[in-house]
């Protein structure tokens, strides 16, 4: 069996990715299966080991390799309370919502601790308090919200004047029963479990078309012609054109992994109330103690990711006793407008295509709820959290104005981005390892010099909505701000919504 080491998508590696990882390739059967799940997460590769543990027939296909998205970069929080608070999820939801949302976050945490102990997954799992932190009065204010909104619907959480960190504070609360793990290890542990019950899996192998007939769906998946009864999209964010594009905005989110000096590390899962939040791990790496710092999220495509780890880095060394930085990465999510995950029926589309997205930065729990409740519905047993979590809810109130800001935002870059292309001299002065935006003889170029001087041109259109790409500096990749599809230096797709490359443009046409 063929050994490669787990790529993620950008340049940057997160300390999950040390892992060899067997490749994985079973060719499709000539039958028509049960589910198709699109995405090797860890939505997707929970939802197919718990299909083919109950007898349903399933193949995965992954564009890249299993973890290479999301999963592959998070920092493998598990915790019973959410970004989005008990209180905001009552506001928008009602108090039967709030409780919905608590029963859910707490029943995909006991999915993950139930996969461990089944399938015996050695993860570095850990069970930690977890801390929640206010530097000020309005900070103050926020946290006792969030006591309240926690107390409601039964998370234990307390106030406490012990918290294991450096940084000066007002008042905090302790949950306890949170835990962290190693994402990718427990991901493979998922992965064996299911390929040893029967499984199929295609990894590199891009979903390029589906086409219904008599409630068959036919799919084309590289060389591959796959028929199922339904089709799963856990893909972070279902591909091409739909709702969802205007209902979650992208945003990336910074961490690193740093080696202290000396000192004890920190234990607990630490969090700050600031904006944008700051939150701070301990984990053990190949036999060696690292402090994990992330946080200072934004949206995908509008600020200086440089900026936003030299800032991180500043934050770490103001507190901490650093020795050096072993690992800097990034990652993505999504932010749903009204504030809770969209989990079942993919709207506007054929029967038996069903969809997980908008998890904004919780899912690992999230995305192991997801995948049980996707089984559920593609099971017909129906699910008690369907209605909460449908992707075709309409909320005309709550979430509106997040809704607009949000388009509008995404209108402005369509039409602002076209207009600050820089000119030609800039394709000149980049420097190798750069890239722009420029404009050459009348034509946009998103152009990428490399450590040879050989630049890389293409068009800056994204191929998802027409948008103009933005680059990223620290993953060497383009970047949609309007809906957070991504590309390498060649134009491939790392990241959908998009699915197919921005187009290449010849060395004789710049």
């Amino acid at each position: 069996m063929t050994l490669i080491n787990l790529k993620r998508d950008g340049t940057r590696n997160s300390p999950w990715q040390s892992l060899s990882s067997p490749a994985a390739r079973v060719k499709p059967e000539d039958k028509i299966y049960d589910c198709l799940i699109v995405g090797a997460g860890i939505t997707g590769m929970t939802a197919a080991l718990l299909l083919q543990k109950a007898g349903k027939a399933t193949i995965i296909t992954e564009a890249h390799n299993t973890g290479f998205g999301t999963t592959g970069g998070t920092s493998a929080h598990i915790n019973t309370f959410a970004d989005t608070t008990y209180s905001e999820a009552e506001s928008a939801f009602g108090e039967e919502g709030a409780q919905g949302f608590a029963d859910a976050i707490n029943e995909g945490f006991e999915l993950i601790k139930t996969n461990i102990d089944t399938y015996g997954i050695k993860c570095d799992y850990e069970p930690k308090t977890g801390y929640l932190y206010a530097e000020n009065d309005d900070e103050v204010k926020m946290l006792d919200e969030i006591y309240q909104g926690a107390t409601k619907v039964g998370v234990p959480v307390k106030y406490t004047d012990e918290v294991p960190t450096p940084v000066p504070f007002q008042r905090a609360l302790a949950f306890d029963g949170q835990a962290q793990f190693h994402p990718i290890k427990y991901l493979k542990g998922l992965q064996k479990a299911y390929l040893e019950a029967g499984g199929a899996l295609l990894e590199n192998t891009l979903v390029e078309q589906i086409v219904t007939e008599d409630e068959i769906h036919i799919v084309q998946a590289g060389k591959n012609e796959i028929r199922a009864k339904n089709v799963i999209y856990a893909t972070h964010m279902p591909p091409n054109i739909n709702v969802f594009n205007f209902e979650c905005a992208p945003y990336r989110s910074y961490v690193l992994a740093v080696k202290l000096h000396s000192g004890k590390y920190p234990d607990g899962l630490i969090y700050d109330c600031q904006e944008p939040y700051h939150y701070v791990r301990t984990h053990v790496i190949d036999g060696q103690e690292l402090l994990l710092i992330g946080g200072l999220d934004h949206k995908t495509g509008h600020e200086e990711p440089e900026k936003a780890f030299d800032d991180l880095e500043k934050y770490a060394r103001k507190y901490y006793n650093v020795s050096s930085v072993k690992y800097r990465w990034s990652s993505q999510y999504y932010v749903p407008v009204d504030g809770l995950p969209y989990i079942g029926r993919m709207p506007l589309t054929a029967n038996g295509i069903y969809c997980a997205t908008g998890y904004n930065g919780n899912g690992m729990m999230l995305g192991s709820i997801a995948a049980k409740i996707l089984v559920d519905l593609v099971s017909g047993k129906g699910s008690k959290y369907e209605k909460l979590f449908n992707p075709g809810r309409i909320k005309p109130i709550d979430g509106f104005s997040e809704f607009v800001k949000e388009n509008a935002d995404v209108a402005y870059h369509f039409v602002a981005d076209r207009l600050n292309i820089k000119s030609t001299d800039s394709l000149n002065r980049l420097k190798p390892g750069t890239g722009k935006v420029v404009e050459v003889d009348g034509n946009k170029i998103a152009a990428y010099r490399d450590d040879d001087g050989t630049i890389h041109a293409l068009s800056p259109v994204c191929t998802h909505a027409a948008c103009i790409v933005s680059w990223n500096s620290e993953e060497k990749s383009w970047d949609c701000p309007c809906h957070g599809a991504r590309y390498d230096i060649d134009g491939n797709v790392l990241t959908g919504p998009a699915t197919r490359g921005l187009t290449t443009i010849s060395n004789d046409e710049n």
